[in-house]
């Protein structure tokens, strides 16, 4: 057993930094080129915002495996190299609600703030708002943590007669009707106590642990949204991607009408940002302006969408063939991603309401086919288990690139 603390401890190393490097691959491969080799703390902020919210995620599974480790220790010392998973939680939690309350917000006033002002001038604007929303945030939470900050325990007072324990040759007098020395058949104390025996006991809990649950509940509401919207339009848009995909590349005759199109309406589109871009620098920043500004953005924003399906349609280069080879297998793994997806999503679904909603619970499903997994290989349905909650995490990142947030300080557009 204390092989499998060692190897969990490896594991947890080793997929820590994956998702460092990989949420450096992504920001290295989806970032424009115009920022390539500047802009580096909204860079720093990206990569730390994956990372945390990946980790945040895979902790789940981590602290399972971690709970059975010392499961069957026959000594001492093999719970030595477990997690301290109680730490990581409050350490994780805490980055990220610095992140989304303090860090971001920052990043999100500095960089969206009048491009005409001075270096200084934007800085000292974003920590002025920061600042602010700090000391709101702070003042929220000291009130409420001195209010209701604390956590009620429902217990029960149990007390019963002394009574000679049974030698071990006895044990297997203990049965599913028989579960204590108690005369009484299939109830023990518990199940005997008056209902005056039962109390609740009120405790202060930390700050620290306040906070974290704060951030739950928060973080809860925004998954019921951009989860449920996710886990359905996920695998849908990928497998339709697929029926949708161009089957075969366009003549040359027929790139050039396109793109003269295209061309057509990049001149249309700049003329009217120069336009409102002259009233910007005029002052006239109104609620048309506005409306036009997001007109301008959407217009611009299917323009590229057309770009790029063009540029699919029709590879250029000496990699022609290789190019138009790889469009092909990416539509083909979108394709098995979206199977995949697709019945991820249903056993998710399926779980919620056969272990959750119904109760008693019909069946516990998923819970069951990762113990069986666990059974196989120590860390496999520890592994399975990570797949499905990473899947999740997937599915919000889908929903709040479909649908967006306005929040009261801060809006998180629709991506793509």
């Amino acid at each position: 057993m204390g092989d499998f603390n060692v190897a969990l401890v490896i594991v947890a190393a080793v997929v820590s930094v994956l998702v460092l490097l990989v949420s450096v691959y992504l920001l290295v491969n989806y970032q424009h080129p115009d920022d390539a080799n500047q802009a580096w703390f909204p860079k720093l902020v990206v990569v730390l915002g994956i990372t945390v919210a990946v980790l945040s995620i895979l902790m789940l599974p981590a602290d399972v495996a971690n709970r059975q480790a010392c499961k069957r220790a026959v000594y001492s010392g093999a719970c030595a190299l477990t997690l301290p998973m109680k730490t990581l939680w409050l350490v994780v939690y805490i980055i990220d609600a610095v992140l989304v309350f303090l860090v971001i917000p920052f990043a999100m006033f500095y960089y969206e703030g009048d491009q005409d002002k001075s270096v200084g001038k934007r800085l000292k604007s974003a920590l002025i708002w920061v600042v602010a929303s700090a000391v709101v945030c702070g003042l929220v939470l000291g009130i409420l943590y001195a209010l209701i900050g604390k956590v009620d325990f429902t217990v029960r007072h149990l007390s019963s007669s002394v009574q000679a324990f049974p030698n071990p040759n006895q044990f297997g007098a203990f049965t599913s009707g028989q579960p204590c020395i108690a005369p009484l058949t299939r109830q023990c104390s518990a199940n005997t106590a008056p209902p005056n025996s039962q109390t609740t006991w009120t405790m202060r809990a930390t700050f620290p642990e306040y906070v974290v649950a704060l951030a739950t509940i928060v973080g809860s509401v925004l998954f019921t949204i951009f989860g449920g919207v996710g886990i359905a339009c996920l695998p849908l848009s990928l497998i339709f991607s697929f029926v949708r995909r161009p089957k075969a590349v366009i003549t040359r005759s027929q790139y050039i009408k396109e793109a003269t199109e295209l061309g057509k309406k990049a001149k249309e589109l700049k003329k009217a940002a120069e336009a409102l871009h002259q009233e910007e620098r005029s002052g006239n920043k109104g609620r048309k302006w506005r409306k036009n500004v997001k007109a301008v953005e959407k217009e611009l924003l299917l323009l590229e969408n057309d770009m790029n399906a063009l540029e699919e349609m029709y590879p250029q280069g000496e990699k022609a063939e290789a190019t138009w080879a790889f469009t092909v297998l990416a539509y083909i793994g979108k394709l098995i991603f979206g199977i995949v997806g697709l019945i991820v999503s249903i056993a998710w679904v399926a779980h919620i309401i056969i272990y959750l909603l119904v109760d008693p619970p019909l069946s516990s499903f998923l819970n069951e086919i990762f113990i069986k997994l666990d059974s196989v290989w120590g860390l496999l349905g520890t592994a399975a288990f990570a797949f499905f909650c990473f899947y999740l995490l997937i599915a919000v990142i889908a929903g709040e690139m479909m649908l967006g947030l306005k929040l009261v300080f801060i809006t998180i557009h629709p991506m793509k």
